[in-house]
């Protein structure tokens, strides 16, 4: 059940969000300074409901809440604030505030917070923990940037392979440092290489006397700590897992990755190719500057100028053409916008394809074959209802004609276009999302008016 302080009676409100009669309460005591009405607001809040109430505001009242409210900022707080602004907020946070929720966290939470700051920023978080913590999280950002060495969390509970579960729970008993969460018990032989886990559940329910190795269960996978992020929420992904182990180079084990972290992985990488499809940059946010967000969106706007201006070149080309016949300027639009809708929905498809590796080189070329057949197919489609329409309008039998040839002619090049540049853009090591209508539209811009253009100049005129 959600908590109701996030609920408003007005039913358009979210009922996962907080609600605006709260968020207007929130504001109004940050305005006034009143530290006691904000928390008595903010303390039944999740701790990721009010890191996203302090993304939500102005940087104004942001930094007037983080000063009425600074001492109620722990580790749970700090972890959900967005990286865009996480920076900001550590700066305006008193010292003493920032390393007591540092000291709070997992290492893996920690290398997220530290890994973008700072040298002296970093250093003075890392200060604070303590000094087996500290050598953890410093050996953790050895590792590539998104890597699942960057991803895990040094805290692993193992136990050796020859153990019972009896054995096992008079460990965890006496244990004080375990995590406050965890899923496994990591196996390891004697060189500390995982050969195994066990779940908690089937740890508690079995005999004392019963092998650890007679409950491992079929899902084991490990990880290199070299692998890319992404690969490693494809993995969490595809087989169900819920932690896995990290191992380094020998098969040693170094850490452990669990299903939150992996699911955020997964999270980020499509709300990155969301944005660059959109054009906007990937690491736009709603937290973002006036100069940021336009800084962030003028490449892709100058990439659509010069994109605009080859297009318009190809008009240019034609201009005797389209003042002999103005039909020609009232209907070549039409051919260009189908084609870009259709690439840009190839092109979605294929993006995500690729993201979740469904689009493989086993069926690559199938998929093509698909999308060329349904780009003729709709191309003859919607070529007949533009050539009706054209005969309609202009009451030119040839002049309908020569629009149908076109949109067959722009929609299976934008079928095409949609499919075969992001896969050039993987095959190259580039992300293929950066195949973004803008360039995919350019595309089939130019061969929708040179087709319907050139079509009309070689036969009507």
């Amino acid at each position: 059940m959600s908590d109701p302080r996030l609920r408003d009676a007005d039913p358009e409100d979210d009922a996962f969000v907080p609600a605006r009669a709260l968020v207007a309460d929130i504001e109004a005591a940050i305005d006034a300074g009143d530290g006691p009405a904000l928390n008595g607001l903010l303390d039944p809040l999740h701790g990721a409901d009010v890191a996203d109430l302090i993304e939500q505001l102005t940087p104004q009242r942001r930094g007037r809440l983080l000063r009425l409210y600074s001492g109620e900022i722990d580790a749970e707080i700090l972890t959900e604030i967005d990286e865009s602004i996480r920076e900001e907020v550590i700066e305006a946070l008193p010292r003493e505030v920032v390393a007591e929720a540092v000291r709070e966290m997992d290492t893996d939470d920690v290398v997220d917070l530290v890994e973008d700051l700072d040298a002296p920023e970093r250093e003075e978080i890392l200060s604070a923990l303590d000094a087996e913590d500290r050598v953890a999280v410093e050996q953790s950002l050895t590792w590539p940037e998104y890597s699942a060495g960057r991803l895990m969390q040094s805290e692993v509970v193992t136990a050796p392979e020859h153990w019972t579960v009896g054995e096992t729970i008079d460990f965890l008993r006496r244990e004080e440092w375990l995590p406050d969460q965890f899923y496994h018990v990591v196996l390891i032989d004697p060189r500390r290489r995982p050969i195994g886990y066990v779940t908690l559940g089937r740890l508690l329910s079995s005999p004392r006397a019963t092998p650890l190795r007679d409950l491992t269960e079929d899902s084991f996978r490990s990880i290199r700590a070299t692998a890319e992020e992404a690969d490693v929420a494809y993995l969490f992904n595809q087989y169900h897992l819920i932690s896995a182990p990290v191992v380094d180079e020998a098969d040693r084990l170094v850490g452990v990755i669990t299903i939150d972290d992996a699911m955020s992985v997964l999270d980020e990488e499509h709300e990155e190719d969301i944005l660059l499809l959109a054009g906007v940059g990937d690491e736009s946010s709603i937290s973002d500057t006036v100069v940021e967000t336009a800084r962030q969106r003028v490449p892709w706007l100058g990439a659509n100028v010069l994109t605009a201006l080859l297009a318009a070149g190809v008009i240019a080309f034609f201009e005797d053409s389209i003042a002999s016949l103005v039909a020609l300027a009232v209907l070549m639009p039409i051919v260009a916008s189908l084609g870009g809708n259709a690439a840009t929905q190839t092109l979605t498809v294929v993006v995500r394809g690729l993201a979740t590796k469904s689009l493989t080189p086993s069926n690559v070329w199938r998929i093509v074959r698909r999308e060329t057949i349904v780009g003729l197919m709709n191309g003859a489609m919607f070529g007949a209802v533009m050539a009706v329409v054209a005969y309609v309008w202009f009451r030119d039998a040839e002049l309908s004609g020569v629009i149908a040839a076109a949109m067959i002619i722009n929609l299976t090049v934008a079928a095409v276009g949609g499919i075969l540049v992001p896969l050039a853009l993987d095959r190259m090591g580039q992300d293929p999302a950066l195949a973004s209508p803008t360039f995919v539209t350019m595309l089939t811009d130019v061969i929708g008016f040179m087709a319907f253009l050139g079509l009309a100049t070689w036969i009507l005129l």
